[in-house]
């Protein structure tokens, strides 16, 4: 709903309130952007730390978004539980539009790929070690994944026309679902170990 009535970001007073910082437009139609400091710490808008996921600058890249997350996000959703899936989410969310910020010092980016690379990282990391194909994910996915991110900050997605790339959100959101994953396994396994034990 937020592409279509933005017309896919053009409109910026409609994406303005997703945006990860705010948006000031003057009457004369000039931009501004508020500090870090200005927007969360001074007028509290924490919301913007996940918001920017909502924007989308093309049909091409909400429907390829849209499609991964339903690929990706069935299937943790399913084996690992609606919470663990919420939590990556929103942690994958916050970690990459925080990098790509601070990175880049813009604001206006947004898209749900670093959530996606979040979400990849998170089944990696759980089916490294396992001896269980849990997600049923070729391991040719993982490898074009991380090629794409590669490619990505190296320019040649550039060069093809696949326009701005969101290169330190993939990066934020990839780094957080690991992290997650790690931290998922270690807590699940001490359970698991510590329920057998008691049994």
């Amino acid at each position: 709903m937020i592409a279509v009535i933005s017309d896919f970001g053009a409109i910026i007073s409609v994406i303005e309130p997703f945006t990860f910082t705010n948006i000031k437009i003057s009457n004369l139609g000039y931009i501004s952007m508020t500090s870090f400091n200005q927007t969360f710490f001074i007028n509290n808008q924490w919301w913007r730390l996940i918001s920017p996921m909502f924007i989308h600058f093309s049909f091409a890249h909400l429907a390829f978004n849209c499609l991964w997350i339903y690929i990706l996000g069935e299937k943790i959703e399913k084996i690992n539980g609606r919470l663990i899936f919420i939590l990556l989410v929103l942690i994958s969310s916050i970690a990459s539009n925080l990098l790509q910020f601070f990175w880049t010092s813009s604001s206006l980016f947004g898209g749900l790929s670093g959530v996606i690379y979040g979400l990849l990282g998170f089944c990696l990391i759980i089916e490294m070690e396992s001896k269980y194909h849990y997600y049923d994910l070729p391991p040719a996915l993982y490898l074009f994944m991380i090629v794409w991110l590669v490619l990505g900050f190296i320019g040649i997605l550039d060069l093809f026309g696949f326009g701005s790339v969101g290169n330190f959100a993939h990066l934020g959101g990839l780094i957080s679902g690991i992290i997650f994953a790690m931290i998922y396994k270690t807590i699940f396994y001490n359970f698991y170990k510590k329920d057998n034990y008691d049994d």
